[in-house]
């Protein structure tokens, strides 16, 4: 993995391809490299860093060509190098792959193909496809390339170039995404749309094991078998400035600041007009259907995951439902209890993150209904749940996720009220009250984004330490752990969460004068427990930085720093809370000039497991 760009038509593809990588570049790579042909020659040109050194290494060549493929590559088998960047050969040097995903079998494939006297010239998982074309090759592309990945078992979206075919480009795809771009007269691959955005606006959405082939003439879709498939275009309504930074330093900075956008766009029509209710039209099962589930399971990785355990508070405390909440990676090998009346809900920004594919799959193959939380239209989540709830965030290209959590959260709350509804654990009052909090979330996060400037300045004072840690109870340990890991993950500052009431459990060992401590203060019925776990921070020498809502003073006596959120209901905060330790991230990571928008060892979209 991680970026693949595809091109076929009049203009000059090596322009194209390194376009498109570009607008891939939020997915997070270590290397880069192209495919075109030159003279009727087959050429690559790879590099390892960044998209730049790509494009400096072709200038002195100028290829004029009319077809090519390019790849951006997060390493996974094989360290990052020249030699192990995508596209990769054949023996013959006639046959150019990229690919996203994991080939699981690939050394028994490569003992096997080198028993035969295949020549490999990297480490990599993905070379051995193209020595499998090379061998299956009979004047036909596609067939060589079904024929191929019939010994495959894994994952992959797979694009191929051929010396044979130069007006001819075919791609494949299980469990990772790939589209096709349909322009006038030139056709587009790319793993994702951003890619097409300046040049396609309709695309197809490839399927699980459909082909795609590229000509002049057009572009098919084809099924495992290698019969045509009737494909519905898909019409891209997205505004191409979205995929850009609209004048701020940082994509992640801007998407910070989407959020009330993001938020207004999620809740939409999900708000009755009176603003007394919240519906989600979207999932077609009714109420008497809801209200059989016995159990709820959420599984997610990473931030998403965040957003399930805030789901965990939400859904048991409205509807009075058993929630558990999964990592993804975990979820398949601890044996779950499962059965149909456990609604399966998975949660994915990209919807292609593999890890919740495969939980998602082991769900339904246990009979059990799963609803996808999701960000991207038209992803592998969305296709395979039974029902969908989208959180209308926009293209979120910096690695860190920010405004998808948020809309995560308020999709979370808005499930919450709806099985509330369903078993009858909430009056029409109480919902009414909860609508109407949700209903100020996003001008309360403007009022947030407005204390910038002093989060700035609160970041920079201590933006040299080494550990910071976080402590919340309830709805605010969540917090916390979301706290931790956008820290973590964009300023490279070690940073832990804990529960505040664990503290001397085990991390109050690790505290010692200066070191900062943010203290999530915003769950009222757990104010005096969190200030009594505060002290004995302080009481270490530990800096304490408090976040609570509305001016409360016994925090202000408390702590060394106090950051004020609107006044709201506790059980709202969540949503609220996060802003400011997004902020503080953002601001430690740009005064220690880390690259923000792509995290060293991170990328955006995790499709492998």
């Amino acid at each position: 993995m991680c970026g693949i760009v595809g091109y076929l038509g009049a203009r000059n593809a090596v322009s194209v391809l390194i376009d498109g990588l570009k607008r891939l570049e939020y997915r997070g790579y270590d290397s880069a490299g192209v495919a075109f042909l030159n003279e009727g020659a087959l050429k690559v040109h790879k590099k390892v860093g960044r998209i730049a050194a790509l494009e400096e290494s072709l200038q002195a060549l100028a290829p004029q060509t009319r077809i090519g493929i390019g790849h951006t590559r997060w390493a996974t088998h094989g360290r990052p190098s020249d030699r192990n960047a995508h596209p990769h050969f054949d023996c013959t040097g006639k046959f150019a792959v990229v690919h996203n995903g994991i080939i699981e079998n690939y050394g028994e494939l490569r003992e096997q193909l080198g028993a035969r006297g295949h020549r490999f010239a990297s480490e990599t998982d993905t070379e051995v496809l193209a020595h499998l074309v090379e061998e299956a090759y009979e004047g036909d592309l596609c067939a060589a390339l079904r024929a191929a990945l019939e010994h495959v078992r894994g994952s992959y979206a797979v694009a191929l170039l051929s010396e044979y075919h130069p007006e001819r480009l075919v791609a494949a795809r299980k469990d990772s995404p790939l589209v096709v771009g349909l322009g006038r007269g030139e056709y587009f691959l790319a793993s994702d749309i951003p890619a097409l955005l300046p040049y396609a606006r309709q695309v197809y959405l490839l399927s699980e094991g459909e082909m795609a082939e590229l000509t002049l003439d057009g572009a098919r879709v084809l099924d495992r078998q290698g019969e045509p498939v009737a494909k519905e275009i898909f019409n891209v309504d997205w505004d191409a400035e979205a995929a850009e930074r609209g004048g701020f330093p940082h994509f992640m900075l801007k998407e910070i600041c989407e959020q009330p956008r993001a938020l207004r766009a999620t809740l939409g029509s999900r708000v009755t007009p009176e603003g007394d209710d919240a519906v989600l039209k979207e999932i077609s099962l009714t109420l008497d259907e809801l209200r059989e589930f016995t159990k709820v399971t959420v599984v997610a990785c990473g931030t998403a995951y965040h957003a399930g355990l805030i789901g965990k508070y939400v859904l048991e405390k409205l509807a009075r439902i058993p929630v558990e909440v999964d990592l993804a990676s975990e979820f398949r090998y601890r044996n779950p209890l499962l059965d149909a009346m456990t609604l399966v809900v998975v949660i994915s920004q990209s919807g292609e993150t593999a890890d919740t594919i495969a939980a998602l799959r082991e769900a339904r193959a246990r009979g059990c209904r799963v609803l996808a939380v999701t960000n991207v239209v038209g992803s592998t989540v969305a296709r395979e749940a039974d029902q969908v709830v989208y959180t209308w965030a926009g293209p979120e290209i910096a690695v860190a996720s920010t405004k998808a959590y948020t809309t995560q959260l308020l999709v979370m709350y808005l499930l919450g009220l709806l099985f509330a509804k369903a078993r009858g654990t909430r009056t029409a009052a109480e919902i009414a009250e909860v609508t109407a909090a949700l209903r100020k979330i996003p001008a309360q996060v403007e009022m947030i984004l407005e204390q910038k400037e002093c989060l700035r300045e609160l970041a920079e004072k201590y933006c040299h330490c080494e550990n910071v840690f976080f402590i919340g109870r309830g709805l605010d340990y969540a917090v916390a752990l979301e706290g931790a890991l956008k820290l973590k993950e964009i300023s490279y500052i070690h940073a832990e969460a804990c529960a505040a009431g664990e503290l001397k459990h085990g991390t109050l060992a690790l505290i010692v004068e200066g070191v900062p401590v943010i203290a999530l203060a915003t769950q009222d019925e757990l104010l005096e427990k969190l200030l009594s776990n505060v002290k004995e921070v302080k009481a270490r020498e530990g800096t304490v930085l408090g976040v609570c809502l509305g001016k409360k003073e016994e925090v202000a006596r408390t702590v060394d720093h106090v950051i004020n959120l609107p006044a709201a209901p506790s059980f709202v905060a969540p949503i609220l809370a996060v802003v400011p330790l997004q902020l503080l991230a953002y601001y430690m990571a740009a005064a220690r000039g880390c690259d923000i928008d792509k995290p060293r060892n991170l990328a955006k979209s995790v499709t492998v497991e």
